[in-house]
């Protein structure tokens, strides 16, 4: 497969991090863009439970070679990833700085498109063979754009937004503050 990378090849990744945030990643279990409701937004508790529940349930049975989302750090595979999450959910990212990070020594890898998170998470009654059928899709690698979904009778298009699931070693690269002025004019 692909999208999982078993390697120690240097791997650079990035994350939306709080300036305070000594991890490079988001972890499922102690903060990420969708492990907390945004304020009197509980119905949306409700549903991101229920979609990591049914994705982890389907890894277990069919793709344990992958690392667990509840066990391993979120990252973005690339930056362009990251600045269209911040574009989808500007609400996750408020007040974040963009961190890149990059692996250290022996590490698993696999990058999924993060985009079937959001169609799991639309007002909507899925029955246990269409999630069944999402969750194969997200753990394939396979891109919403590609499988032509629907939403309310109408084609639901959703640029891709390839998350990385990471579980290894990774130090932040610190890099100059990024600034909107001209040379010298700082």
């Amino acid at each position: 497969m692909d999208h999982l990378l078993k390697d120690s090849a240097t791997l650079e990744l990035y994350a939306w991090l709080d300036e305070d945030a000594e991890l490079p990643g988001w972890d499922i279990l102690i903060g990420n863009p969708f492990g907390q409701s945004l304020p009197e937004d509980q119905f949306t508790t409700v549903q991101n439970y229920f979609a990591e529940y049914h994705l982890e349930y389907f890894r277990q049975r069919l793709y344990q070679q992958f690392p667990s989302r509840l066990h391993a750090l979120l990252l973005f595979a690339t930056r362009v990833d990251a600045e269209t999450f911040r574009i989808k959910h500007p609400a996750r990212v408020f007040g974040k700085a963009l961190a890149r990070a990059r692996s250290q020594g022996a590490y698993v890898c696999s990058f999924h498109d993060s985009s079937w998170l959001d169609y799991l998470r639309l007002p909507h009654s899925l029955s246990l063979s269409t999630l069944d059928e999402i969750a194969n899709h997200y753990w394939k690698g396979a891109l919403v754009e590609d499988v032509g979904l629907t939403f309310l009778n109408e084609r639901w298009r959703e640029p891709p937004v390839i998350e990385a699931l990471f579980q290894g070693k990774l130090e932040a690269v610190t890099t100059r503050p990024e600034s909107g002025w001209l040379p010298g004019f700082a």
